[in-house]
């Protein structure tokens, strides 16, 4: 995502070999892993120390799956659209669209049919971005903003139509939300929850850990759980697996190369915009259908900006996407779930992360660097020390400091596409 627009085209043409190569790939996927892995290490050593249970259990990674769930939908949607080169902060009003698309049809008839309408008012949002910034040339940023405060502004109006007087009224529906939604299904693995449930509950050092991990995500996983889970792994494969996915990111790279090659960019642009605005509207449905079973207005909650978020932490990439999306969610459902006293145990893991950070950074020979991740170590180890539990209005904004760290601490290796943002008409490069 970038600030700055202008009409100046990227002069180098991408890489036909721009894809990874399966060597990269599976490194890639060991050094996720690898992170993993030492993050539950790291989770269980604080809870032993800490004493704090509920750190990784299984309640905890159910909570923060949800969480994480529409925000993860959101990035994905970004990164469709970035990918293509069109900036996409209108993420939050489709997933606006989608709330309300989801409560309205899901009230009239079936959760399933409002899933469909609320993926199709995210799709219908991303059209209308996609005709003022590819066919009109408007500014991304001006267009995404817009459709912010106009899905806001409609589906306010429409839910004042819609859930006032009548049936609706009578089911419980108000200006402000919709009547309750019938409940998607969702699944649990018989005897392997059970299990692992038997397991957490002795508190063995990463045993335990690690069964509460895998239980929080086989006990009543929801359905659109699943479908996002299968849309992360399919937009990989999509984007960087097949001819369609290389043209599409070419459009985000070059477009003039794209054209010069015989690629339809303004084909793949509208494509990549309405799947952006339909992942998008699939995680407001989420939040409509599994999180509160209703409509409510303002229940997005500026999870499409944190999506954004997710995806630059991700490097415009579906592996790192979700693991900011995880962190994100994880956090989220730390502060809602348990309060001061289990964000305090966290200090402790904050403590070693800003020492490692400094250790990095030292062997980097940026030693200003780590001198100020050290300085800013010993400070969070004397708060933990000498408090039994942090503020609740510190608790309250741990999901937005953690957003502010996270940016922060990976700005340096961030590679958005080149041409991001930039105007692009048929022709140009004649």
């Amino acid at each position: 995502m970038t600030a700055t627009m202008t009409d100046t085209p990227p002069p180098a043409a991408p890489k036909a070999a721009g894809a990874k190569t399966p060597k990269s790939s599976s490194r890639s996927l060991g050094q996720i892993l690898l992170l993993v892995a030492g993050g539950l290490l790291l989770l269980a050593a604080v809870r032993v120390i800490t004493g704090s249970q509920d750190l990784d259990s299984a309640g905890q990674v159910s909570a923060a799956l949800g969480l994480a769930v529409p925000i993860g939908l959101a990035g994905l949607a970004g990164l469709w659209s970035e990918r293509a080169g069109v900036v996409n902060i209108g993420l939050e009003g489709m997933m606006i669209l989608g709330t309300f698309g989801a409560g309205w049809a899901g009230w009239q008839s079936s959760p399933w049919l409002g899933l469909l309408c609320g993926i199709g008012f995210g799709v219908l949002g991303g059209l209308v971005h996609a005709v003022a910034t590819i066919t009109f040339g408007v500014d991304h940023i001006v267009s995404g903003v817009a459709l912010n405060l106009l899905a806001l502004g409609a589906t306010q109006y429409l839910a004042k139509l819609s859930f006032t007087g009548g049936a609706a009224a009578n089911a419980g529906g108000n200006p402000k939300q919709s009547p309750p939604v019938d409940a998607l299904p969702d699944v649990t693995i018989p005897g392997l929850s059970d299990g692992l449930q038997s397991i957490e509950k002795h508190h063995w050092f990463l045993v335990s850990d690690l069964a509460g991990v895998i239980g929080g995500l086989v006990t009543h996983l929801s359905v659109v759980t699943i479908l996002a889970a299968v849309l992360f792994v399919g937009s990989w494969w999509l984007l960087w697996r097949t001819p369609f996915g290389l043209r599409l990111r070419s459009c985000g790279e070059n477009p003039i190369a794209a054209e010069s090659l015989g690629v339809n960019v303004y084909n793949y642009k509208y494509a990549a915009v309405a799947v952006s605005g339909g992942l998008a509207g699939l995680g407001g449905a989420f939040l409509a259908l599994v999180t509160s079973h209703t409509y409510l207005e303002g229940q997005t909650g500026g999870r499409g900006y944190i999506g954004l978020a997710a995806m630059i932490f991700g490097n415009w990439r579906p592996g790192g996407l979700a693991m900011g999306a995880g962190l994100f969610g994880y956090s989220d459902a730390l502060q809602l779930r348990n309060g001061g006293t289990t964000v305090h145990a966290l200090l402790l893991l904050l403590v070693v992360l800003l020492v490692a950070l400094a250790a990095w950074k030292v062997y980097r020979k940026a030693a200003w660097h780590g001198a100020i991740s050290l300085i800013v170590a010993a400070a969070v180890l004397v708060w933990y020390l000498f408090t039994d539990e942090v503020p609740s209005d510190f608790v309250g904004a741990t999901p937005y400091v953690v957003t502010l760290l996270v940016l922060s601490l990976s700005a340096q290796r961030l590679r958005m596409p080149k041409a991001d943002g930039m105007r692009y008409r048929k022709g140009q490069g004649k």
